[in-house]
């Protein structure tokens, strides 16, 4: 089952979760702070478990925010209010990284053994699951970065959320170049492209 499909099947069972009559206790999932409280990590994370956190944090990110009083630290002016949106923009995209590079292990093989010719068809398709998982992680980088600008800006010089200050630690590593997912991206794809040529150039009919 590709990529596509897995996704579309929790989408729809998460739908019929939310809607279900059995669930009486259920809340209102409405604003992006709604949406990042149903985010969360296992210490033992299967692709399932990845595939929810996806689909929660996809719609965080395409949810309006809730009122500033309810917001995850205290508001008290609306300059506050501008970083505290930028900021949260800016870690709902690394989230989804750490989601699709969690996801893409599963479908990844780091080096091509020889015994591994007779699966290789099975190996390749994998691959370019984990290749497809990688590659959408640029458009997430690019715009944690673009958020991370924002809440870079000048006027943010000295004003700090220190009740976010992971958060506030991401946007830093984000400036100084500590934290750079392009890098990691690259360096994976490049590595995975050779993974992929020696599997192609594999005879599958020998036996080990």
């Amino acid at each position: 089952m590709s990529i596509g499909k897995i996704v579309k099947t929790l989408v729809f069972s998460l739908t019929m979760l939310a809607v279900s009559p059995l669930k009486p206790q259920a809340y209102m999932v409405k604003y992006k702070e709604d949406y990042y409280k149903l985010y969360h990590v296992h210490y033992q994370q299967f692709p399932d478990d990845c595939l929810e956190n996806i689909y929660w944090l996809e719609q965080a990110i395409k949810s309006d925010f809730c009122n500033p009083l309810y917001a995850y630290t205290k508001i008290e002016n609306e300059q506050q209010w501008e970083k505290y949106r930028y900021l949260f923009q800016m870690h709902l995209n690394l989230k989804l990284i750490e989601q699709h590079l969690r996801l893409a292990r599963v479908y990844d093989k780091k080096v091509a053994y020889f015994y591994d010719a007779p699966w290789k068809d099975e190996y390749l398709r994998n691959l370019q699951k984990a290749k497809s998982l990688y590659e959408i992680c640029y458009v997430y980088w690019q715009e944690a970065e673009l958020w991370a600008e924002k809440a870079n800006l000048g006027k943010f010089k000295f004003l700090y959320l220190t009740k976010l200050q992971n958060w506030e630690d991401e946007r830093e590593r984000i400036f100084t170049g500590e934290l750079n997912y392009k890098k990691t991206l690259d360096r994976e794809l490049t590595r995975l492209e050779k993974v992929i040529k020696d599997l192609e150039a594999m005879n599958d009919d020998e036996t080990y």
